[in-house]
Order: C-alpha cells, then sequence, then structure tokens
C-alpha cells in the first residue's frame, strides 16, 4: 500500500480516488469544495484540511482540476504542491488544460526537484466510476513507468504520447473529433427521426457502417435506444456540455497557434454555446441535438 497525495475531488476526481482506495492505497485528498472533500471520505479518502496536508509524505501527487490557471495554482505558492510535497516525489496532473500552462508546470517541476506528468483521461464519470479511463501521458519513459501501477486502477488504457505537453495536444485532438462527430450524429438523428425512421433500426445500419462513431454508439441521442445514452435521463450529465465547450476551446486556441483552420471545430462550439446560453451548460453535451431539432429552450 502507497500514500498518495489528490488535490481535486469533484465529479472525475471523487471516483478516480475510490478505485485507488479500492487498490489498497491510502488516499490523502482536498478540495475547496467541502461537499467534494465529504463525498470523498465516505468512499474511503482521507479528507485533508489544505493541499499542503495531502500532498505531505505521499509517494505520488495527482491533480484533477478544471482549467490551466486552477492546476497552476494548486502547484505554485506557499501551500501549494511545489512547496510541500517531498523532494523528488512524481507529480501526474489529470486535468485537461492548455497546452501552454502544462509546458510551464513540467518546467517549473524540474526546476523545483520534481518529475511530472500530464497525463489527461477520455472516458468520461462513467469511466471514472468504473476504472475504465483512457490516459493519454506525456513525460519521461521513466517517470510514466514509475506512476503506471498507480494509473492502472482507474484506467483501462494507458498510452505513452511522447514527451512533455503531449498528452494535453493529443486529449484537445482527441476531443475536437467527438465534438464534431457529436453535431454529426445529433442531425443524422434527427433527420431520420423526421423521415419516419425507426431509430433503433437506424442505429443498427450506423454502427455496421461508413456512419459509426463513438457518439452515436454511446450517447444515442433519443431515448429507449442506447442503455448508457443520457437522453434516457433527461441529459444527465456524464460529460456536461460546459467541459465541451472547454475542451474544444482549447483546441481552437491550438489551432489558431498552429495556423491550422477549424472550422467545424468553430461551429460546434457555437452550437454548444447556444445550449449554455439556455441555461443548460451543465447537462449531458448530446442535449445539443435539441439545438439541432429545435426543441432546446430557456
Amino acid at each position: 500500500m502507497s500514500t498518495i497525495g489528490w488535490i481535486g475531488l469533484g465529479n472525475m476526481g471523487g471516483p478516480m480516488t475510490a478505485n485507488l482506495v479500492g487498490a489498497g492505497h491510502e488516499v490523502k485528498g482536498f478540495d475547496l469544495s467541502a461537499q467534494a472533500l465529504a463525498a470523498a471520505a465516505e468512499r474511503g479518502v482521507n479528507a485533508a484540511a489544505s493541499a499542503a496536508e495531502a500532498v505531505a509524505g505521499a509517494e505520488i501527487v495527482f491533480t484533477m482540476l478544471p482549467r490551466g490557471e486552477h492546476a497552476l495554482a494548486a502547484y505554485r505558492g506557499e501551500d501549494g504542491i511545489f512547496a510541500n510535497a517531498a523532494p523528488g516525489t512524481l507529480l501526474v496532473d489529470c486535468s485537461t488544460i492548455d497546452v501552454a500552462s502544462a509546458q510551464t508546470l513540467h518546467e517549473e517541476a524540474a526546476a523545483a526537484g520534481f518529475s511530472f506528468l500530464d497525463a489527461p483521461v477520455s472516458g468520461g464519470t462513467a469511466g471514472a466510476e468504473a476504472g475504465t479511463l483512457t490516459f493519454m501521458v506525456g513525460g519521461a519513459d521513466a517517470d510514466v513507468e514509475r506512476a503506471r501501477p498507480f494509473i492502472e486502477p482507474m484506467a483501462r488504457t494507458i498510452v505513452h504520447t511522447g514527451g512533455p505537453t503531449t498528452g494535453q495536444a493529443t486529449k484537445i485532438c482527441n476531443n475536437l473529433i467527438l465534438a464534431i462527430n457529436l453535431i454529426a450524429t445529433a442531425e443524422g438523428t434527427v433527420l431520420a427521426d423526421r423521415l419516419g425512421l425507426d431509430h433503433e433500426m437506424f442505429l443498427s445500419v450506423a454502427r455496421a457502417s461508413s456512419g459509426d462513431n463513438w457518439a452515436l454508439r454511446t450517447w444515442y441521442p433519443y431515448p429507449g435506444v442506447v442503455e448508457s445514452s443520457p437522453a434516457n435521463r433527461d441529459f444527465a450529465p456524464t460529460f456536461t456540455t460546459d467541459l465541451l465547450r472547454k475542451d474544444l476551446s482549447l483546441a481552437l486556441a491550438a489551432g489558431q497557434d498552429t495556423g491550422t483552420p477549424l472550422a467545424f471545430g468553430e461551429r460546434v462550439q457555437e452550437l454548444l454555446d447556444q445550449v449554455a446560453d439556455a441555461g443548460f451548460g451543465g447537462k449531458d453535451c448530446s442535449i445539443v441535438r435539441r439545438v439541432v431539432d429545435g426543441s432546446l429552450e430557456a
């Protein structure tokens, strides 16, 4: 059993730490949300009163936070990870953040005497609960192998993507494709509905042919067709619209930085913004179907 420090116990961090506890590790966790901290404690996490307390004496420290500025704040300052983790501790950031912030964390960690990995995940809250996430890990070979036994209880797939920041780059490119497929699925299924097609029949054909994609199989946006679809539960979130908007904004920024035209990504962002503007940013992103069919009302 190892001692693990963990900062960020929200919708993803909470169930991820539960899987580490289930694997026999001691997890000391901290979150600014008292509710999130209490929920994690109910799953066996040792609730810390501060980030400094959570990382003290830990063999490895994970962070799972919403944005780049939150990750930077968690590592910096008198109460931050760099100032309070033991020298040589392996640091793993599982947040999805911009490449520039990830690069800064790699550089500042090295300067402070730490090993650092950027390791965003894919699979949503369902994957976090089930321990079937995909980890995209950027950093040195030896550090990835050192982290692997700790990641395994949370993961189905662990991919070493390359050097520093390649985990974040891989994640934002993947989610750009997801976002575009999500809209294609919404438009295709709405058209199928209006043409009078049976949804189960249409899914069976699309899955077996060129229309197949993950959003179609997992988030088919009409109820009663796919068991895992949020449409069965009034679009209760597995991956919120706001989170996909954030991830897509990172891809669009990277497109600007590299001179890459992302016309489809820009259009998807406009549609997701309509969902958020109507007050449904906390709903599952597959609710965008209701933008396509015109049924979304504030």
